[in-house]
């Protein structure tokens, strides 16, 4: 068994990819705030069960129409789960990203990545001190 194989690491490295991704997202939603019609877009975070496995929605993501122009996938829901505070602010020119939400976001974002990061940096030299290497 490899070190990696370990699900406690594997489940950190997921939340650690979720919490970058979700960085690129919400620095989206900050870039495109004087896009006309554009909406704030966010991720579901992930779930994991007590082995430390993705749990839930995770998994591949189905076909979803985005637009009318789409084929139709077979057995898939009609439309995304949206965001349902997302609009609250609309401009007139239909844009409904709230600056000071998304940036408060992003500084919990980055509050959160680092606790995971600090928390698989411990759980990496306690498997080497372990195994008296560390």
């Amino acid at each position: 068994m490899s070190i990696n194989d370990l699900p406690v690491l594997s489940a950190l490295r997921t939340k650690m990819q979720w919490h970058q991704e979700r960085q690129r997202v919400l620095s989206e939603n900050v870039s495109n705030s004087d896009t006309p019609n554009f909406r704030p877009r966010e991720l579901v975070e992930p779930k994991f069960d007590k082995t430390g496995a993705p749990a839930g929605s995770m998994g591949p993501l189905a076909m979803t129409v985005t637009s009318a122009s789409h084929m139709t996938p077979s057995g898939a829901p009609s439309s995304f789960d949206q965001n349902k505070n997302a609009g609250f602010e609309t401009r007139p020119a239909g844009n409904a990203v709230n600056l000071e939400e998304e940036m408060t976001k992003s500084a919990n974002n980055q509050m959160d990545y680092a606790a995971v990061t600090s928390l698989y940096a411990k759980s990496l030299h306690l498997l080497k001190t372990a195994i008296g290497k560390g």
